[in-house]
């Protein structure tokens, strides 16, 4: 069965790249570009893994992965994976996520290899 992967990203370009690599790779995926719309999808969608961007309208990165982290434990869900994305070396957002534990970080750009081998990592 294949895995599902929520992709959160308002960059078009970054989004079609991760679907047409993720797709190809047998992985079935979700865009969406807020984390609004993020928080719609996962509670009527199970997936096993999120790729989230920190830098997006409405809700950054950190606050999406904190309210699905929150929205999962009401439904009594199993946590979901979590890789942040980002092109920003912004100290306090990569503390943040360290202090959320997220699995893993990654900058733009970044090394499909790279990114393939954390969502495998993170799937198994």
């Amino acid at each position: 069965m294949a895995k599902n992967i929520l992709v959160i990203d308002d960059d078009k370009m970054i989004t079609k790249t991760l679907q047409k690599l993720l797709v190809k790779k047998g992985y079935g995926v979700l865009i969406v570009d807020n984390g609004k719309d993020a928080l719609e999808r996962i509670q009527s969608f199970d997936f096993d893994l999120l790729i989230c961007d920190i830098r997006m309208p409405q809700m950054d990165g950190i606050e999406t992965i904190e309210a699905i982290r929150k929205e999962r434990q009401a439904q009594k869900k199993t946590p979901i994976r979590e890789i942040i994305i980002t092109g920003y070396a912004d100290e306090e957002k990569y503390k943040s996520a360290v202090n959320l534990k997220v699995a893993d970080y990654i900058y733009k750009p970044f090394d499909i290899q790279d990114l393939l081998a954390a969502v495998k990592k993170n799937l198994t």
